[in-house]
């Protein structure tokens, strides 16, 4: 009697993260600038905003990492908005731009 053989599906593909589960892997600094605003980045240095008062600033903070109050820290002293991404921030996949040919005419 002839064995029967297990049809194999190919695997599935992955999902990418939900962007719940990326908000709550974020952490968020929180402190003042030199000229006494509220500041909100992440550490990655790809998020982040000058707010009036502490109030704002930590709701802000909260609502990007699905409040996760523990993902915030207050940084004592200075903290100056920085958004340029650190080396520790995942790249952006870009599309290639098209360049366009340009006839120059004499």
């Amino acid at each position: 009697m002839p064995y029967a053989q297990a049809r194999t599906e190919p695997p599935e593909p992955a999902e990418p993260p939900s962007s719940s589960s990326l908000r709550q892997s974020i952490v968020f600094l929180v402190g003042r600038n030199s000229r006494g605003k509220w500041v909100v980045q992440d550490q990655r240095g790809l998020c982040g905003g000058l707010f009036v008062d502490r109030n704002e600033a930590l709701k802000f903070a909260r609502l990007e990492n699905g409040n996760r109050l523990q993902a915030v820290i207050m940084v004592p002293g200075t903290l100056e908005l920085d958004l340029t991404p650190h080396e520790a921030a995942t790249p952006i996949p870009r599309r290639p731009t098209r360049r366009r040919r340009v006839a120059m005419r004499s």
